[in-house]
């Protein structure tokens, strides 16, 4: 570890990741610190789920930025990005509805795949959705196939991210606590570093570092449930699959009349479901099996203790989505991650000091490209020189 880098970055989750790529890429030098020894966070305890299309807005261009930083990095990081898409079944004509609308909103839209031959949104019959996810036989009015979400293996993906910028020149500095953050330094359990920038992007734990931040902009925590099991499908569910919970929860579908009936219908029909706050959605890993999931809680501290009548009602719905028995359960984990009323906490709290976190559970699928807006602005605003560009201009 040296004293002085250009760029040293708080936390190695995909948003602190991506701040390092993004600073990599411009021939700056850059150090990661994260208390912990690997990475465990979010970033790791996700569905591996890349799904753009469904965010609008500023996440919509984040997502664009972060799909393109995606696909690169399968190529510099050899890292495995399955070009899958996303299904999204429809079991009631509502779900159909807000189907149809993001389909036509789309038509010809070109914001997250400039020249791409294939639809963004492409509407399924209920026999070609049940040809191709193996959810129980006639029970889908329709469906849709998002053509250009992506899916990662999200146990491998960041730690495949880790080691390319590793090799890249980044340094690590595991098993550090960092205990403040001033202009131009900070401050760790191994001592001071020297930076001209720093990125502070610990997720949940910006109530830690900044909680004056945090209580002024409203951000919680955030728990929830999902499991591993082994559900005995039909076939193979050949990408991340959305249901009609899923479509309650993403501002590109929420955004259309159709999704309020659709609310009022679940919650009408499931108050339980309804009360933990669901999320019901589906990706298959390598080796077959099916990580499920997922509910929501929110607190100033989440307890570990989880409710077992969640993960049965998770097992149960699943069974009756496929038609299958109640699916095994292989591994069951608990998530974190920070939650507050707007998509982003995005804040110059000083200056040279940048707070960067996803604050509604889209940080994998928008990360990278959150980390690239925030690092480009605090290049455009830095007033630093950086001796990594002074000794590479010195010696070319």
């Amino acid at each position: 570890m040296r004293a002085q880098y250009d760029v040293a970055i708080v936390g190695s989750g995909i948003v602190g990741l991506g701040a390092a790529l993004a600073a990599t890429r411009r021939g700056l030098s850059v150090i990661v610190i994260d208390r912990s020894a690997e990475i465990l966070g979010a970033s790791v305890r996700n569905f591996g789920h890349l799904c753009f299309t469904p965010q609008s807005g500023i996440a919509r261009t984040f997502a664009a930025a972060s799909r393109e930083l995606w696909l690169q990095l399968a190529v510099d990081a050899k890292l495995e990005v399955r070009r899958t898409g996303t299904f999204v079944v429809a079991r009631h004509l509502d779900e159909l509805e807000v189907l149809g609308d993001l389909a036509a909103r789309r038509a010809g839209s070109q914001a997250l795949s400039s020249g791409s031959e294939q639809p963004e949104v492409e509407l399924l019959t209920s026999a070609e959705i049940e040809g191709r996810v193996p959810v129980a036989p006639g029970s889908t009015v329709g469906g849709a196939h998002l053509g250009l979400d992506l899916q990662v293996n999200p146990r491998d993906a960041v730690h495949t991210i880790a080691a390319h910028l590793a090799e890249r020149g980044v340094e690590f500095l595991p098993r550090t606590a960092v205990t403040a953050v001033r202009s131009g330094r900070v401050e760790t359990t191994r001592g001071i570093i020297h930076a001209g920038i720093v990125v502070v992007a610990v997720n949940a734990d910006i109530d830690q570092l900044y909680p004056d931040v945090a209580e002024r902009v409203g951000i919680r925590r955030c728990g929830l449930d999902m499991l591993r099991v082994n559900a005995g499908l039909r076939f193979p569910l050949a990408g991340p699959l959305l249901t009609g919970w899923s479509l309650l929860r993403y501002s590109a579908f929420t955004r259309f009349p159709a999704a309020g009936r659709i609310r009022e219908r679940l919650h009408a029909q499931h108050p339980y479901l309804a009360a933990l706050d669901l999320n019901q959605m589906y990706t298959q890993q390598p080796d077959g099996s099916l990580i499920v999931g997922d509910t929501h809680y929110r607190g100033d501290a989440i307890a570990p203790f989880q409710d077992e009548r969640a993960a049965a009602a998770l097992l149960d719905i699943t069974a009756e989505l496929f038609g299958t028995p109640r699916p095994r359960v292989l591994e069951r984990w608990q998530g974190v991650y920070a939650s507050g009323p707007d998509e982003y906490l995005i804040e110059q709290v000083e200056p040279g000091v940048h707070l960067a976190a996803a604050t509604t559970g889209i940080g994998m699928t928008t990360g990278l490209g959150l980390a690239e807006h925030v690092v480009e602005f605090a290049l455009s605003s830095a007033t630093f020189s950086s001796p990594s560009l002074t000794q590479q201009k010195e010696f070319s």
